[in-house]
């Protein structure tokens, strides 16, 4: 069977960095950077993100009225397996942030809810404000360099469908099945088997690892056969991966 050599486009990269990624804070210039408790990139082309009330931004976005003011949103992917470096990839997605009126905030406070009901929303009204980030770029960079996405690509694609699992799955390679991450390491070259091999992440596309030794950190992309979908075919992907179709037990925990 011929192996798939292609990952996710830059475009679902930075939809599902955008789906899973928790920490992201927003850059206005004048002021200190701002943590958001929600964000959401929208098929629209816009990024509603939750800001504390009394910040800057929220401030400095009421301020400049209708024309907006220029932004930045960074969101962090940061690996939840304890590594030595846990960032995977940062997304930078620019744009002009707006102030929404009440009206306007409570109708797209129900339209992100619908589609990401997400509990920091409930503070929306008492010490957060929703804010609006129209897009006009967004970058991707990780340990193989940055890039940009055209937005009508970004827009059009999806995030990758075991987004929501990857966290679980990951730590159940890593805390349960430490046979198959060793018999995976058989497989690269030999010198990049001396150091601690992990699992750094997982699409439908592939399995990536880090190899942490005293000369640094290496990323080791592992392609399935063929792109998957649900999560029996990843199973099985996994167990293909390592050569060994029979291993028990791979469905992750909770």
């Amino acid at each position: 069977m011929p192996v798939t050599t292609t990952g996710p486009s830059t475009a679902e990269r930075v939809r599902s960095s955008c789906a899973r990624t928790q920490d992201a804070v927003l850059a206005v210039e004048g002021s200190a950077p701002t943590v958001t408790s929600v964000h959401h990139l929208r098929s629209s082309g816009d990024v509603v993100v939750a800001v504390p009330t009394e910040s800057a931004a929220a401030t400095l976005s009421w301020l400049a009225g209708g024309g907006g003011i220029p932004a930045v949103l960074e969101l962090t992917d940061n690996s939840p397996l304890a590594l030595r470096e846990p960032v995977r990839s940062l997304v930078w997605l620019r744009g002009t942030l707006h102030a929404l009126c009440e009206a306007h905030t409570r109708t797209v406070a129900d339209e992100v809810a619908s589609e990401y009901p997400h509990p920091g929303l409930l503070d929306v009204g008492h010490d957060a404000t929703l804010l609006q980030l129209r897009l006009e770029s967004a970058v991707v960079a990780d340990s193989s360099g940055a890039e940009p996405v055209a937005l009508d690509d970004l827009l059009a694609a999806r995030p990758d469908p075991f987004w929501e699992m990857e966290t679980s799955w990951l730590q159940h390679l890593d805390e349960d099945h430490r046979d198959l991450i060793d018999m995976l390491s058989r497989k690269l070259p030999p010198h990049m088997r001396r150091g601690r091999v992990r699992p750094l992440g997982l699409d439908r596309y592939g399995l990536r690892l880090r190899v942490e030794n005293e000369h640094g950190d290496r990323d080791i992309w592992m392609p399935f056969s063929a792109p998957v979908d649900d999560t029996v075919a990843l199973s099985r992907a996994i167990r293909l991966l390592v050569g060994c179709p029979f291993v028990n037990g791979l469905r992750a925990r909770g």
